[in-house]
């Protein structure tokens, strides 16, 4: 019987994507865990992984396609031993929710329900019965599972063989070991499923004639940015933020730096200023709790660890990769890791539980001279940590006046969830451990 394949959710706000490249034409013999195509989604571009074995029959949405649904068909692969052309002969059209025409306007027909007749009722659809359990694994049985899923497993700590697949006879898929974490796919353990939201504008166009009367020209928004857009706007229409901002020396912690390198020389890690602040927000939001926190309507999320989303600039747009765990790493491990998970930022090629969740952030523009700003939170996370440039400016120490190397941070903080003097606790933690780096390190 032929195979639908189904553009997928790649990410939780995922509703459509963009197929951005076949690596697979029809005629080609696939198997399962092989890549089919390319698909940028709302967050990134990633692989769509073949989940089982067979001839592809024919291709239903052709590369470049934007706004294709997710759910959509966008392939039908032929079994083995099924006739590809029969099968290909059976493919749905295709729907890559291109704009439909507008329909004709009819004159309104007279109304031929009788007076005092009750309103004709919408049908009420039956719900679909629940899919039927797969039956129990004996013990010392291969466990069927896509390769995604199993990444995906390991990523979660999860035991496949606890799960039950609804995949292809009994192989366990990627919304099996969803389902057992209990959330949409690649969510973080601190994530929370948000009411719906009403559709919210991001561009507000200029009426009469100046957008015609000015050069210019029309940017199509990716898909990044466009979530970017949506994101933004709800969370400064949503989220009261409290900004608060303390100057900090930094002469002790880039002092520290340079001895930590020369050690790590060898081992080829060379720290930067922003992995040492990493680590410095991680273990203050450990030091203050109550800044570790997510609103989450009539409840609040108090997180045990801490996991510092990076605002990472590629040419999309912007991402938040995670140093998960940040509170606990060794700086040398935050470097490692973080420039990592830099590269595969500006490759397109962050998996989704390398970007999603995340208890706070940290955003640095100090390397483009910016002294001081204030950045907006990222919801479901109650707090955000903007870095300005360290330069050097007249500064009281030991009670005299000297020059030294001074940058400021701005704490962005949900005040549904933070108080103000909450957040200045957490200020004062970062300030401190900043200013004593060796602190950070014991």
């Amino acid at each position: 019987m032929p195979i639908e394949l189904k553009m997928p959710a790649l990410s939780p706000t995922m509703e459509e994507g963009t197929l951005a490249k076949w690596l697979v034409k029809e005629g080609d013999k696939v198997a399962s865990g092989d890549i089919l195509a390319e698909i940028e989604t709302d967050k990134a571009t990633m692989e769509f992984e073949a989940v089982d074995e067979g001839t592809v029959a024919k291709i239903l949405v052709p590369e470049g396609s934007e706004g294709v649904k997710v759910g959509a068909p966008i392939a039908i692969l032929a079994g083995e031993g099924e006739d590809a052309s029969k099968a290909a002969a059976t493919a749905p059209k295709a729907d890559t929710a291109a704009p439909a025409a507008p329909k004709a306007v009819s004159e309104p027909k007279p109304d031929a329900t009788p007076k005092g007749s009750p309103p004709p009722q919408a049908p009420v659809e039956t719900p679909a019965a629940p899919a039927q359990a797969a039956a129990p694994r004996s013990e010392g049985e291969r466990i069927k599972a896509s390769p995604l899923a199993r990444r995906l497993a390991q990523a979660q700590n999860i035991d496949l063989s606890t799960l039950q697949g609804s995949g292809p006879a009994g192989r366990i898929v990627r919304a099996d070991v969803d389902a057992a974490v209990g959330k949409a796919p690649g969510a973080a353990p601190m994530s929370q499923p948000a009411a719906a939201a009403p559709a919210l504008g991001t561009h507000l166009v200029m009426p009469g004639p100046m957008e015609q009367a000015i050069p210019h020209e029309e940017v199509k928004l990716s898909n990044i940015r466009k979530t970017i857009a949506r994101r933004l706007t709800e969370a400064k229409q949503q989220v009261p933020h409290i900004y608060l901002t303390v100057d900090i020396q930094l002469d002790a912690l880039l002092k520290l730096r340079g001895e930590l390198n020369a050690g790590l020389e060898s081992r080829g890690v060379k720290l930067s200023v922003n992995d040492l602040l990493i680590k410095a927000l991680a273990q203050s939001l450990i030091e203050v709790p109550e800044c570790n926190v997510a609103f989450a309507g009539d409840h609040m999320l108090k997180y045990s660890r801490a996991d510092i989303s990076v605002a990472v600039s590629i040419p999309a747009g912007l991402i938040t990769p995670i140093i998960a765990n940040a509170d606990t790493k060794s700086v040398s491990a935050i470097s490692t890791e973080m420039k990592e998970l830099a590269g595969l930022a500006k490759e397109g090629k962050l998996q989704p539980q390398q970007y999603q969740g995340g208890t706070a952030s940290l955003s640095n523009m100090g390397m483009f001279g910016i002294k001081q700003f204030e950045a907006v939170i990222n919801p479901p996370q109650g707090m955000i940590m903007a870095i300005g440039a360290g330069e050097k400016r007249p500064y009281v120490v030991n009670d005299s006046l000297q020059i030294a190397t001074v940058m400021s941070a701005t704490g962005s903080f949900d005040h549904r969830a933070i108080d103000g003097a909450d957040g200045a606790k957490l200020m004062q933690a970062f300030k401190r451990l900043v200013e004593n780096p060796l602190g950070m390190l014991a």
